[in-house]
Formats: structure tokens, sequence, C-alpha cells
């Protein structure tokens, strides 16, 4: 399953990582163009929230109200991909029909039904089209964006892409702090993803990688997780634009304080892959190093944006876009093009070692 991370089942290992009425008939949003099929499906939230509007209405919940939920298409591919994760995750958080009731009829969520309710209402008005172009604008030609998106009422309050190659699902929480942009701009964010897994890398890139040593495959892989800076930079709509635009003053405070240790950031993941690339690590040390770089904002976040900004800038997005695609050029075409901004910046950025581009079978820096 290819994507930006370098694998999702991985990163799921890694990790364990928003009414119209409530009675409507769930909707479907969907985009306009050739090489694009997305759809909004809200079945599952508009399932659990008419069994919230019957408790607030004092009257009692039927088997036909719990049958709505359990086979809206939100919760069964919601369920499968738990069973999943708890193939992989072993001390993952027990996900069943009665483990979903007993949430569904806690005094908590009930309280929060009516901000649920209008945060619904306001993210099945978003404009799905505009959060897909920005999306493509940062992809190859040939890319194609096939997702559905399901905002789901659900005990944890985690986000995920699932199923990127044989039928793409995005999985947002129904967040009520989330606002109709801020959605949108997710819708891009994951867009991206879903965009990047049609195509990329290409079959001869990936035949080439698969002849490197081992350790130099997983470097390769996990550069691919700088991806979610890539992803930023898409979301917002273009270099000049702030990653938070849309966000809190505090989060975009919180952005710009992260991106003035960039260059300490850069170096902690060189460190990483150098000990990777020396043997140093156990599989368990890799995923939890890989782990500790994600977080709410991790480094493979804003160092991915900033490298991405800085070669864009430097070489146009066609040359960004070719770095996406295929991994092993990043860090090359991002120092050369550090290298030319250092020139001329009273603070200088920081560079990839040879060392590492020796390792990712990149030599020339």
């Amino acid at each position: 399953m290819k994507s930006l991370f370098p694998n999702r089942a991985l990163v799921a290992a890694i990790v364990v990582s928003f009414t119209l009425s409530v009675f409507a008939v769930s909707s479907a949003q969907s985009s306009k163009r050739s090489s694009v099929n997305v759809h909004l499906v809200t079945d599952e939230a508009e399932a659990v929230l008419a069994i919230l509007a019957k408790r607030k209405a004092k009257l009692p919940i039927t088997e036909t109200d719990w049958q709505r939920l359990f086979s809206s298409e939100g919760y069964t591919r919601l369920n499968k991909r738990e069973v999943e994760i708890r193939k992989i995750v072993k001390t993952a958080t027990p996900f069943n029909e009665e483990v979903f009731k007993a949430f569904v009829l806690s005094d908590e969520l009930l309280s929060r039904a009516p901000a649920l309710d209008d945060t619904l209402l306001k993210w099945k008005q978003a404009d799905v089209d505009a959060a897909t172009r920005r999306a493509l604008v940062y992809l190859p030609k040939d890319a194609q964006i096939r997702a559905k998106i399901y905002p789901v009422v659900k005990p944890r309050t985690n986000s995920f892409v699932f199923e990127l190659r044989s039928d793409p699902a995005i999985f947002l929480y129904l967040n009520p702090d989330v606002s109709r942009e801020q959605f949108e701009n997710t819708l891009a964010h994951e867009l991206h993803h879903v965009g990047y897994g049609s195509g990329c890398p290409p079959k001869r890139t990936s035949d080439e990688i698969a002849k490197l040593p081992k350790n130099s495959q997983t470097v390769i892989e996990l550069i691919g997780a700088f991806g979610e800076g890539f992803a930023i930079l898409a979301a917002a709509g273009g270099t000049d634009v702030h990653a938070h635009a849309v966000d809190s003053a505090e989060d975009r405070l919180r952005w710009d304080k992260d991106m003035a240790n960039f260059n300490d950031d850069l170096k902690k993941i060189e460190r990483f892959f150098l000990d990777i690339l020396e043997n140093r690590l156990t599989e368990e040390k890799i995923q939890e190093t890989a782990s500790s770089f994600f977080g709410g904002q991790g480094a493979w976040y804003t160092v991915g944006w900033k490298m991405s900004v800085v070669i864009e800038k430097t070489y146009g997005r066609a040359k960004l876009i070719e770095c996406i695609c295929d991994q092993r050029k990043l860090l090359p075409t991002y120092n050369r093009a550090a290298a030319k901004n250092n020139r001329r910046a009273r603070e200088p950025l920081a560079l990839w070692s040879v060392s590492v581009m020796n390792g990712i079978g990149q030599r020339k820096s």
C-alpha cells in the first residue's frame, strides 16, 4: 500500500497513531473532473446523530436505529480498518458493536450532540472541488484522485486514510473545533496523499530502489514521510501562503516557532538516517524514532514543508513534483537549492551530508 508515508501498515504501527436533519439520507458531494472521483459520505455520522436526537427526546432506541448505524458504509469500513489495525498492533483499543454502543449511549457524547450536528452541517457545505484542485496542482499531470471522505463520530479523535490502493478512504473525526475552512484544508492535505498513491513512484523507480541494500531502501521509504510537508504546502495553496493560514493565531505561532528549529530538526533526522544506514538500529527502534518525528506537527511536517518551499522557489513546481514522485531526488535537489539560497542568506540553511547522499545512492549532492 504505497503512499507518501513509507508504508501505511508500518505507519499504523508507528503512530498507534466533521446535519442536515439527523434523519436525512446520507449525502454525497462529488468533484467534477475526469481525473477525480471524490465523494463525501456522511451516513455513519448521521446515524449516530439520529440516535442522539432520540435520546434527547427521551424516545426508545430500537434495533432498527442500531442496524442503520452498523450497516452504514462509514461504520462498516471503519470497523474493517480497526480489525486490520489490531492485526498489526496487538495492544490496540478494542473496537466492536458493544463497545461502540456504550460510546453512543454515553452522557458525554449526548452533551456534544448539538455541536456535532452543527459541525456536520458546515462540513457538508464544504467546497470539495476546491480542495481537490489544490491537491492536484502539486501532483503529476496524470495523477488521479479517487476517494470517499467519511466524517465520523467515534471514540478516538484521530483521522486517517485507508485502502489507498484498492478503495481510497479518508476518515475524519467530526470535530466541532474544526471550521469549514479547516475541513477543506484537511481534505486537500489528505487528497494529496491519495493522489500520490495513484502513480508515484513509477515502476521503473521502484525497481531501481529494490536493487539497493535493505537499509538504503528503508531510508528512502522513510524520506517519503516528508510527504506530510508536501501535503501542507499543497493544502495551503502555495509557497507564499502561511501553512496555518486558516488556523488560529496560536497554531500559526507554534508553526513559526517550530520552523525556527529547522536546521536542528534536519540534523536530528539525518542522524536517524545515518544510524539506519550503518545498521545501528533494530526495527523496533526505527519505528519508535520515526514516530517521534510525526506527533501533531513533527519534523516530517516542518522539515518536509521547508524543503518543498525551497525547491519550488528555486527551481519551480515541476521540479518539486519530480522529487515527490522519486523520493531519492528530494534531498540532493534540496541541497542544491539551499546552497544557492545560502550564498545570500543571513542564516544559512542546513544541508544533508555526503554520507546520507551516498547511503541512498545519490552521490552527487
